[in-house]
Protein backbone atom coordinates (compact mmCIF):
# COMPACT_ATOMS: atom_id res chain seq x y z
CA UNK A 1 0.00 0.00 0.00
CA UNK A 2 1.13 3.81 -0.17
CA UNK A 3 3.35 5.10 2.17
CA UNK A 4 3.39 8.78 2.98
CA UNK A 5 6.72 9.49 3.05
CA UNK A 6 9.64 12.13 1.53
CA UNK A 7 10.75 12.25 -2.03
CA UNK A 8 13.30 9.20 -2.72
CA UNK A 9 15.85 10.50 -4.64
CA UNK A 10 16.28 13.41 -7.14
CA UNK A 11 15.33 11.31 -9.82
CA UNK A 12 11.71 9.87 -8.13
CA UNK A 13 9.43 8.93 -5.91
CA UNK A 14 10.61 7.04 -3.26
CA UNK A 15 9.30 3.35 -3.63
CA UNK A 16 5.93 2.91 -3.26
CA UNK A 17 3.43 0.08 -2.70
CA UNK A 18 1.10 -0.87 -5.92
CA UNK A 19 -1.28 -1.05 -3.70
CA UNK A 20 -3.24 1.62 -3.70
CA UNK A 21 -4.79 1.90 -0.20
CA UNK A 22 -4.88 4.66 2.47
CA UNK A 23 -4.39 3.28 5.97
CA UNK A 24 -0.73 3.40 6.02
CA UNK A 25 -1.24 7.02 4.85
CA UNK A 26 -3.78 8.19 7.57
CA UNK A 27 -1.28 6.53 9.93
CA UNK A 28 2.08 8.52 8.99
CA UNK A 29 -0.49 11.89 8.21
CA UNK A 30 -0.49 11.86 12.32
CA UNK A 31 2.64 12.61 12.27
CA UNK A 32 1.97 16.08 10.19
CA UNK A 33 -0.76 17.01 12.73
CA UNK A 34 1.83 16.30 15.55
CA UNK A 35 4.18 18.79 14.44
CA UNK A 36 1.84 21.21 13.28
CA UNK A 37 -0.34 21.52 16.52
CA UNK A 38 3.01 21.04 18.50
CA UNK A 39 4.13 23.81 17.41
CA UNK A 40 1.04 25.97 17.45
CA UNK A 41 0.77 24.43 21.20
CA UNK A 42 4.17 26.19 22.04
CA UNK A 43 3.74 29.18 20.61
CA UNK A 44 1.22 29.59 22.82
CA UNK A 45 3.35 28.92 25.86
CA UNK A 46 5.83 32.11 24.96
CA UNK A 47 7.32 34.00 27.38
CA UNK A 48 4.82 36.26 29.28
CA UNK A 49 4.24 39.78 28.09
CA UNK A 50 6.13 42.77 29.73
CA UNK A 51 4.35 45.02 31.46
CA UNK A 52 2.81 48.51 30.45
CA UNK A 53 5.81 50.65 32.03
CA UNK A 54 8.26 47.82 30.38
CA UNK A 55 6.46 48.66 26.60
CA UNK A 56 6.85 51.98 26.54
CA UNK A 57 10.39 52.13 28.05
CA UNK A 58 10.76 50.44 24.54
CA UNK A 59 9.01 52.68 22.56
CA UNK A 60 11.38 55.82 20.81
CA UNK A 61 10.53 59.33 22.27
CA UNK A 62 8.51 57.87 24.83
CA UNK A 63 8.63 60.58 27.53
CA UNK A 64 10.71 60.11 30.24
CA UNK A 65 9.77 61.06 34.07
CA UNK A 66 11.26 64.47 34.88
CA UNK A 67 13.21 64.28 37.99
CA UNK A 68 12.04 65.23 41.63
CA UNK A 69 12.36 68.68 42.74
CA UNK A 70 14.30 68.95 46.21
CA UNK A 71 12.36 68.64 49.20
CA UNK A 72 11.66 71.80 51.95
CA UNK A 73 13.47 72.24 54.93
CA UNK A 74 12.12 69.93 57.58
CA UNK A 75 10.40 67.43 55.16
CA UNK A 76 11.38 63.77 54.18
CA UNK A 77 13.40 63.35 50.94
CA UNK A 78 11.76 61.65 47.94
CA UNK A 79 11.57 57.96 47.44
CA UNK A 80 14.91 56.53 45.61
CA UNK A 81 13.43 55.18 41.94
CA UNK A 82 13.65 51.23 41.60
CA UNK A 83 17.08 50.34 41.20
CA UNK A 84 18.80 53.02 42.79
CA UNK A 85 19.87 52.48 46.78
CA UNK A 86 19.23 54.50 49.09
CA UNK A 87 21.77 56.10 51.75
CA UNK A 88 21.21 53.04 54.50
CA UNK A 89 21.14 50.50 51.41
CA UNK A 90 24.47 51.78 50.09
CA UNK A 91 25.93 51.70 54.13
CA UNK A 92 24.84 48.05 53.70
CA UNK A 93 26.62 47.46 50.18
CA UNK A 94 29.67 48.74 51.96
CA UNK A 95 29.37 46.43 54.62
CA UNK A 96 29.08 43.36 52.47
CA UNK A 97 25.89 41.59 51.28
CA UNK A 98 23.48 40.11 53.74
CA UNK A 99 23.76 36.07 54.12
CA UNK A 100 21.08 34.42 52.95
CA UNK A 101 18.14 33.00 54.20
CA UNK A 102 18.18 29.35 54.97
CA UNK A 103 14.92 28.47 53.28
CA UNK A 104 13.73 31.40 50.93
CA UNK A 105 10.65 31.09 49.59
CA UNK A 106 9.75 30.03 46.34
CA UNK A 107 7.28 31.46 43.55
CA UNK A 108 3.90 29.58 44.05
CA UNK A 109 2.83 27.83 41.00
CA UNK A 110 -0.69 27.56 39.51
CA UNK A 111 -2.99 25.11 40.16
CA UNK A 112 -3.14 24.28 36.33
CA UNK A 113 0.54 23.75 35.78
CA UNK A 114 0.57 20.39 36.35
CA UNK A 115 -1.41 20.67 33.07
CA UNK A 116 0.19 23.43 30.76
CA UNK A 117 3.58 21.67 31.62
CA UNK A 118 2.61 19.33 29.16
CA UNK A 119 2.85 21.75 26.13
CA UNK A 120 5.82 23.48 27.41
CA UNK A 121 8.76 22.86 25.19
CA UNK A 122 10.95 24.05 28.02
CA UNK A 123 9.28 21.77 30.83
CA UNK A 124 7.64 18.61 29.18
CA UNK A 125 10.22 15.92 28.28
CA UNK A 126 7.64 15.37 24.83
CA UNK A 127 5.00 17.05 23.45
CA UNK A 128 1.81 15.14 23.64
CA UNK A 129 -1.08 16.08 20.91
CA UNK A 130 -4.11 14.17 20.03
CA UNK A 131 -4.34 12.34 16.45
CA UNK A 132 -7.53 12.47 14.56
CA UNK A 133 -6.61 10.75 10.98
CA UNK A 134 -9.50 10.31 8.38
CA UNK A 135 -9.69 7.92 5.18
CA UNK A 136 -12.38 7.08 2.84
CA UNK A 137 -11.32 3.40 3.30
CA UNK A 138 -10.87 3.50 6.78
CA UNK A 139 -12.68 5.51 8.65
CA UNK A 140 -11.59 7.99 11.61
CA UNK A 141 -8.57 6.83 14.00
CA UNK A 142 -8.30 8.59 17.03
CA UNK A 143 -5.43 8.32 19.19
CA UNK A 144 -2.48 10.45 21.13
CA UNK A 145 0.87 10.79 19.77
CA UNK A 146 3.74 11.85 22.09
CA UNK A 147 6.31 13.58 20.13
CA UNK A 148 9.44 14.87 20.48
CA UNK A 149 11.30 17.31 18.04
CA UNK A 150 15.05 17.81 17.88
CA UNK A 151 16.65 20.76 16.08
CA UNK A 152 20.05 21.91 15.26
CA UNK A 153 22.07 25.26 16.25
CA UNK A 154 20.22 26.47 12.79
CA UNK A 155 16.67 25.70 14.34
CA UNK A 156 16.19 23.53 11.64
CA UNK A 157 14.09 20.04 12.60
CA UNK A 158 16.69 16.96 12.31
CA UNK A 159 14.58 14.31 14.01
CA UNK A 160 11.18 13.32 14.96
CA UNK A 161 10.35 10.81 17.36
CA UNK A 162 6.67 10.02 17.57
CA UNK A 163 5.37 6.76 18.47
CA UNK A 164 1.55 6.99 19.22
CA UNK A 165 -1.29 4.99 20.89
CA UNK A 166 -4.72 4.99 18.52
CA UNK A 167 -7.86 3.08 17.84
CA UNK A 168 -9.62 2.41 14.95
CA UNK A 169 -13.36 0.92 14.41
CA UNK A 170 -12.43 -1.90 12.21
CA UNK A 171 -9.36 -2.90 13.63
CA UNK A 172 -9.08 -1.92 17.08
CA UNK A 173 -6.28 -0.72 18.93
CA UNK A 174 -2.84 -0.31 17.98
CA UNK A 175 0.59 0.97 18.82
CA UNK A 176 3.08 2.43 16.02
CA UNK A 177 6.68 3.59 16.45
CA UNK A 178 8.25 6.31 13.75
CA UNK A 179 11.61 7.59 13.42
CA UNK A 180 12.49 10.64 10.91
CA UNK A 181 16.16 11.18 10.57
CA UNK A 182 17.22 14.15 8.66
CA UNK A 183 20.95 13.59 8.77
CA UNK A 184 22.04 16.41 5.86
CA UNK A 185 20.11 17.64 2.97
CA UNK A 186 21.67 15.03 1.35
CA UNK A 187 21.30 11.93 3.75
CA UNK A 188 17.83 11.66 5.23
CA UNK A 189 16.80 7.66 6.87
CA UNK A 190 13.42 6.65 8.61
CA UNK A 191 11.52 3.56 10.15
CA UNK A 192 8.11 3.24 11.06
CA UNK A 193 6.67 -0.08 12.20
CA UNK A 194 2.94 -0.45 14.11
CA UNK A 195 0.45 -3.44 15.02
CA UNK A 196 -2.95 -3.84 15.58
CA UNK A 197 -5.63 -5.60 17.50
CA UNK A 198 -6.61 -7.19 14.38
CA UNK A 199 -5.46 -7.66 10.93
CA UNK A 200 -3.22 -4.73 10.09
CA UNK A 201 0.57 -5.02 11.29
CA UNK A 202 3.87 -2.73 9.31
CA UNK A 203 7.21 -2.10 9.25
CA UNK A 204 8.71 0.27 6.62
CA UNK A 205 12.46 1.30 6.69
CA UNK A 206 14.24 3.75 4.17
CA UNK A 207 17.48 5.07 3.32
CA UNK A 208 18.65 7.91 1.20
CA UNK A 209 21.79 8.90 -0.24
CA UNK A 210 22.80 11.53 -2.82
CA UNK A 211 19.50 13.79 -2.86
CA UNK A 212 21.29 16.62 -3.87
CA UNK A 213 22.83 15.40 -6.65
CA UNK A 214 25.93 17.08 -6.00
CA UNK A 215 28.07 13.68 -6.17
CA UNK A 216 27.99 10.83 -8.91
CA UNK A 217 26.10 8.68 -7.63
CA UNK A 218 22.31 8.73 -5.82
CA UNK A 219 21.25 5.13 -4.03
CA UNK A 220 17.69 4.90 -2.22
CA UNK A 221 17.11 1.47 -0.11
CA UNK A 222 13.42 0.45 0.87
CA UNK A 223 12.24 -2.82 3.08
CA UNK A 224 9.00 -3.00 3.85
CA UNK A 225 6.09 -5.78 4.96
CA UNK A 226 2.66 -4.72 5.37
CA UNK A 227 -0.72 -6.16 6.29
CA UNK A 228 -3.52 -3.93 5.19
CA UNK A 229 -7.19 -4.63 5.81
CA UNK A 230 -8.97 -2.07 4.28
CA UNK A 231 -7.74 -2.21 0.46
CA UNK A 232 -10.69 -1.91 -2.17
CA UNK A 233 -11.75 -2.97 -5.88
CA UNK A 234 -14.39 -2.18 -7.98
CA UNK A 235 -13.84 -3.99 -11.21
CA UNK A 236 -11.55 -3.46 -14.10
CA UNK A 237 -12.47 -0.12 -16.39
CA UNK A 238 -12.66 3.58 -16.62
CA UNK A 239 -16.63 3.53 -15.89
CA UNK A 240 -16.69 0.48 -12.79
CA UNK A 241 -19.26 1.22 -10.79
CA UNK A 242 -18.99 1.63 -7.22
CA UNK A 243 -22.05 -0.73 -6.46
CA UNK A 244 -19.24 -3.33 -7.32
CA UNK A 245 -17.14 -1.90 -4.42
CA UNK A 246 -15.49 -5.25 -2.55
CA UNK A 247 -12.46 -5.44 0.30
CA UNK A 248 -9.35 -7.54 0.63
CA UNK A 249 -6.92 -8.17 2.84
CA UNK A 250 -3.41 -7.26 1.12
CA UNK A 251 -0.02 -8.81 2.93
CA UNK A 252 2.69 -7.66 1.28
CA UNK A 253 6.73 -7.90 1.04
CA UNK A 254 8.58 -5.50 -1.03
CA UNK A 255 12.64 -4.88 -1.30
CA UNK A 256 13.66 -1.75 -3.83
CA UNK A 257 16.41 0.12 -4.58
CA UNK A 258 17.44 2.56 -6.88
CA UNK A 259 20.75 3.79 -8.17
CA UNK A 260 21.24 6.94 -9.99
CA UNK A 261 24.25 7.80 -11.91
CA UNK A 262 24.33 11.95 -12.03
CA UNK A 263 25.76 13.33 -15.29
CA UNK A 264 25.30 16.87 -13.43
CA UNK A 265 22.92 18.17 -11.19
CA UNK A 266 20.21 18.54 -14.02
CA UNK A 267 20.59 14.86 -15.64
CA UNK A 268 20.39 11.71 -14.56
CA UNK A 269 20.22 8.07 -15.34
CA UNK A 270 18.37 6.26 -12.53
CA UNK A 271 17.97 2.14 -12.67
CA UNK A 272 15.10 0.91 -10.03
CA UNK A 273 15.06 -2.75 -9.20
CA UNK A 274 11.95 -4.36 -6.95
CA UNK A 275 11.37 -7.37 -6.08
CA UNK A 276 7.94 -8.04 -4.60
CA UNK A 277 5.67 -10.30 -2.86
CA UNK A 278 1.25 -9.94 -2.23
CA UNK A 279 -1.07 -12.54 -1.21
CA UNK A 280 -4.65 -11.09 -1.48
CA UNK A 281 -6.25 -12.54 0.92
CA UNK A 282 -10.31 -12.62 2.03
CA UNK A 283 -11.63 -9.41 3.25
CA UNK A 284 -12.17 -8.56 6.82
CA UNK A 285 -15.10 -5.61 7.07
CA UNK A 286 -18.11 -6.96 7.80
CA UNK A 287 -19.97 -4.28 5.95
CA UNK A 288 -18.14 -4.63 2.35
CA UNK A 289 -18.64 -8.03 0.35
CA UNK A 290 -15.25 -9.66 -0.04
CA UNK A 291 -13.56 -9.48 -3.10
CA UNK A 292 -13.86 -13.34 -3.86
CA UNK A 293 -17.72 -13.29 -3.30
CA UNK A 294 -18.37 -10.46 -6.56
CA UNK A 295 -15.01 -11.24 -8.98
CA UNK A 296 -14.12 -15.14 -8.81
CA UNK A 297 -10.63 -16.05 -10.52
CA UNK A 298 -9.76 -12.73 -10.82
CA UNK A 299 -6.26 -12.65 -11.91
CA UNK A 300 -4.15 -11.49 -8.58
CA UNK A 301 -5.74 -13.53 -6.18
CA UNK A 302 -3.67 -15.23 -3.62
CA UNK A 303 -0.08 -15.07 -4.06
CA UNK A 304 1.47 -13.40 -6.89
CA UNK A 305 4.91 -12.71 -6.90
CA UNK A 306 6.70 -9.22 -9.61
CA UNK A 307 10.84 -8.95 -10.24
CA UNK A 308 10.20 -5.09 -11.77
CA UNK A 309 13.75 -3.49 -13.75
CA UNK A 310 13.21 -0.05 -14.81
CA UNK A 311 15.52 2.49 -16.28
CA UNK A 312 14.64 6.07 -16.10
CA UNK A 313 16.17 9.59 -17.73
CA UNK A 314 15.38 12.39 -15.25
CA UNK A 315 15.51 16.27 -15.86
CA UNK A 316 15.61 17.76 -12.92
CA UNK A 317 15.75 21.94 -12.14
CA UNK A 318 13.70 22.10 -8.76
CA UNK A 319 14.97 24.74 -6.51
CA UNK A 320 14.00 22.05 -3.50
CA UNK A 321 13.25 18.57 -3.99
CA UNK A 322 10.55 19.05 -0.35
CA UNK A 323 9.28 22.58 -0.95
CA UNK A 324 9.91 23.47 -4.65
CA UNK A 325 8.96 26.85 -5.60
CA UNK A 326 10.16 26.81 -9.10
CA UNK A 327 11.75 24.34 -11.83
CA UNK A 328 11.05 21.54 -13.32
CA UNK A 329 11.37 17.47 -12.70
CA UNK A 330 10.52 15.30 -16.09
CA UNK A 331 11.07 11.59 -15.84
CA UNK A 332 10.45 9.48 -19.25
CA UNK A 333 11.19 5.51 -18.13
CA UNK A 334 11.05 2.05 -19.35
CA UNK A 335 11.00 -1.46 -18.03
CA UNK A 336 9.74 -5.14 -17.77
CA UNK A 337 8.38 -7.52 -14.96
CA UNK A 338 8.36 -11.38 -14.44
CA UNK A 339 7.06 -13.38 -11.91
CA UNK A 340 10.39 -15.03 -11.53
CA UNK A 341 13.59 -14.22 -13.20
CA UNK A 342 15.72 -11.29 -13.49
CA UNK A 343 15.17 -9.80 -16.78
CA UNK A 344 12.09 -10.96 -18.75
CA UNK A 345 9.19 -9.86 -19.71
CA UNK A 346 6.98 -12.88 -18.23
CA UNK A 347 4.25 -10.34 -16.78
CA UNK A 348 4.05 -7.27 -18.55
CA UNK A 349 6.47 -4.35 -20.68
CA UNK A 350 6.04 -0.84 -19.31
CA UNK A 351 6.83 3.25 -20.52
CA UNK A 352 5.49 5.98 -19.37
CA UNK A 353 6.42 10.10 -18.50
CA UNK A 354 5.97 12.00 -15.38
CA UNK A 355 6.26 16.08 -14.85
CA UNK A 356 5.98 18.06 -12.50
CA UNK A 357 6.51 22.02 -13.05
CA UNK A 358 6.58 24.44 -10.72
CA UNK A 359 5.68 28.26 -10.97
CA UNK A 360 6.05 31.55 -8.66
CA UNK A 361 2.62 33.58 -9.37
CA UNK A 362 4.26 37.10 -9.81
CA UNK A 363 0.89 38.81 -8.34
CA UNK A 364 1.33 37.24 -4.55
CA UNK A 365 3.76 36.68 -2.42
CA UNK A 366 4.48 33.18 -1.36
CA UNK A 367 2.35 31.62 -3.93
CA UNK A 368 3.41 29.04 -6.39
CA UNK A 369 1.03 27.06 -8.91
CA UNK A 370 2.19 23.26 -8.70
CA UNK A 371 1.33 21.67 -11.96
CA UNK A 372 1.56 17.58 -12.57
CA UNK A 373 1.04 15.12 -15.67
CA UNK A 374 1.84 11.46 -16.00
CA UNK A 375 1.39 8.88 -18.54
CA UNK A 376 1.74 5.13 -18.64
CA UNK A 377 0.93 2.17 -21.18
CA UNK A 378 1.58 -1.60 -20.68
CA UNK A 379 2.84 -2.37 -24.02
CA UNK A 380 2.47 -5.69 -23.43
CA UNK A 381 0.88 -7.50 -20.46
CA UNK A 382 0.59 -11.23 -19.99
CA UNK A 383 -2.00 -12.67 -16.90
CA UNK A 384 -0.89 -9.23 -14.71
CA UNK A 385 -2.39 -9.46 -11.19
CA UNK A 386 -4.72 -6.81 -10.75
CA UNK A 387 -2.53 -4.81 -8.28
CA UNK A 388 -0.13 -4.66 -10.70
CA UNK A 389 -2.36 -2.01 -13.22
CA UNK A 390 -2.12 1.25 -13.41
CA UNK A 391 -5.07 2.85 -11.10
CA UNK A 392 -6.42 6.43 -10.03
CA UNK A 393 -7.16 7.16 -6.56
CA UNK A 394 -6.58 8.53 -3.71
CA UNK A 395 -3.66 11.52 -2.61
CA UNK A 396 -0.01 9.60 -3.44
CA UNK A 397 1.79 10.71 -6.93
CA UNK A 398 3.75 7.13 -8.03
CA UNK A 399 6.27 7.34 -10.76
CA UNK A 400 5.49 4.72 -12.57
CA UNK A 401 2.39 3.21 -10.62
CA UNK A 402 -0.67 4.70 -8.87
CA UNK A 403 -1.85 8.39 -9.35
CA UNK A 404 -4.03 11.23 -7.64
CA UNK A 405 -8.10 11.27 -7.84
CA UNK A 406 -8.58 13.38 -4.61
CA UNK A 407 -12.58 12.63 -4.85
CA UNK A 408 -12.08 8.90 -4.68
CA UNK A 409 -10.55 6.43 -2.10
CA UNK A 410 -6.99 4.57 -2.85
CA UNK A 411 -7.07 2.35 -6.16
CA UNK A 412 -10.32 3.40 -7.41
CA UNK A 413 -9.75 2.64 -11.19
CA UNK A 414 -7.93 -0.14 -12.57
CA UNK A 415 -6.91 -0.89 -15.95
CA UNK A 416 -3.48 -0.98 -18.26
CA UNK A 417 -2.97 2.59 -18.82
CA UNK A 418 -3.96 5.57 -17.29
CA UNK A 419 -3.54 9.09 -17.36
CA UNK A 420 -3.47 12.36 -14.65
CA UNK A 421 -3.36 15.71 -14.21
CA UNK A 422 -3.47 17.81 -11.73
CA UNK A 423 -3.09 21.61 -10.77
CA UNK A 424 -2.75 23.29 -7.24
CA UNK A 425 -2.81 27.38 -6.32
CA UNK A 426 -0.55 27.02 -2.79
CA UNK A 427 -0.53 30.35 -1.05
CA UNK A 428 1.15 31.30 2.36
CA UNK A 429 -1.34 32.99 4.42
CA UNK A 430 0.16 32.66 8.24
CA UNK A 431 3.82 32.48 9.25
CA UNK A 432 4.71 32.40 13.04
CA UNK A 433 7.86 30.93 15.19
CA UNK A 434 7.13 28.53 17.20
CA UNK A 435 9.69 25.53 18.80
CA UNK A 436 12.61 27.31 17.57
CA UNK A 437 11.19 26.53 14.12
CA UNK A 438 9.64 28.92 11.52
CA UNK A 439 6.28 27.47 10.52
CA UNK A 440 3.98 28.16 7.59
CA UNK A 441 0.27 27.56 7.03
CA UNK A 442 -0.45 27.35 3.23
CA UNK A 443 -4.05 26.93 1.33
CA UNK A 444 -3.82 25.11 -1.43
CA UNK A 445 -7.21 25.13 -4.01
CA UNK A 446 -6.39 22.45 -6.51
CA UNK A 447 -7.98 20.36 -9.74
CA UNK A 448 -7.33 16.61 -10.35
CA UNK A 449 -8.43 15.27 -13.93
CA UNK A 450 -7.55 11.46 -14.91
CA UNK A 451 -8.44 8.17 -16.79
CA UNK A 452 -7.82 4.74 -17.35
CA UNK A 453 -7.87 2.42 -20.55
CA UNK A 454 -7.23 -0.78 -22.35
CA UNK A 455 -6.34 0.16 -25.59
CA UNK A 456 -3.06 2.16 -26.78
CA UNK A 457 -5.36 3.92 -29.23
CA UNK A 458 -7.52 5.80 -26.92
CA UNK A 459 -7.26 9.92 -26.41
CA UNK A 460 -6.23 10.05 -23.04
CA UNK A 461 -7.93 13.28 -22.20
CA UNK A 462 -11.39 12.07 -23.27
CA UNK A 463 -14.11 10.81 -20.76
CA UNK A 464 -11.80 12.46 -17.62
CA UNK A 465 -12.90 12.01 -13.89
CA UNK A 466 -12.97 15.28 -12.02
CA UNK A 467 -12.57 16.06 -8.99
CA UNK A 468 -12.52 19.84 -7.28
CA UNK A 469 -10.76 20.42 -3.30
CA UNK A 470 -8.78 22.59 -1.04
CA UNK A 471 -5.57 21.49 0.48
CA UNK A 472 -4.27 22.90 3.81
CA UNK A 473 -1.05 22.51 4.71
CA UNK A 474 1.97 23.27 7.16
CA UNK A 475 5.39 23.69 6.36
CA UNK A 476 8.54 23.26 8.59
CA UNK A 477 11.40 23.95 6.40
CA UNK A 478 14.09 22.39 4.80
CA UNK A 479 12.21 19.10 5.67
CA UNK A 480 8.43 18.68 6.70
CA UNK A 481 5.02 18.98 5.03
CA UNK A 482 2.02 17.92 6.05
CA UNK A 483 -1.08 18.27 3.95
CA UNK A 484 -5.14 17.90 4.62
CA UNK A 485 -6.33 17.75 1.00
CA UNK A 486 -10.33 17.56 1.01
CA UNK A 487 -11.53 16.61 -2.78
CA UNK A 488 -15.43 16.37 -3.93
CA UNK A 489 -15.62 14.00 -7.29
CA UNK A 490 -18.80 12.21 -8.96
CA UNK A 491 -19.28 9.75 -5.80
CA UNK A 492 -18.55 12.34 -2.97
CA UNK A 493 -16.53 13.76 -0.76
CA UNK A 494 -13.25 12.56 0.12
CA UNK A 495 -10.43 13.54 3.08
CA UNK A 496 -6.73 12.13 2.61
CA UNK A 497 -3.74 13.03 5.09
CA UNK A 498 -0.25 12.61 4.87
CA UNK A 499 3.22 14.03 4.91
CA UNK A 500 5.08 15.60 1.87
CA UNK A 501 3.25 17.49 -1.11
CA UNK A 502 0.50 15.21 -3.07
CA UNK A 503 3.41 15.62 -5.61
Amino acid sequence: MLRAVGRVTPAANPPRRQLATGSRARYSAGVLWTLCTALVASWACAAPAPSAPELLAQVPGSPVTPAAPPPAPGQPGPTAPPGVPTEKEGAQQQQGPEKPKKNPAKPKKKWYHAITRWIDPHEAPFIPVPEIAVDPDSGTTLGIIPTILVTDENDDIRKIIAPDLVHNPFFGWGAHGRIYNYTSPDEQWSIVSGIFERVEREFDGEYQLGRLRNTNWSFNGSAIYDVDGTPRFFGIGNESPAINETDYTAQQYLVEGQLGYNFNHTWQLQYTARFEDVDVLPGTLSSIASIQTRFANLLGEGTNKQVLNRLSVVYDTRDDIIIPSKGAQLVAYAGMASREGFLNDSLYTETGFDGRAFFPFPALDKTVIAAHMALRYLLSANNVPFWALSSLGGADTVIGGAQPLRGFGDGRFYDRDSFSSSVEFRHVVATFQAVATQVEIELAPFIDAGRVFDQTSTLPFEQLHKVYGLGFRGLARPYVVGFVDIGYGSEGAAVFTGINYPF
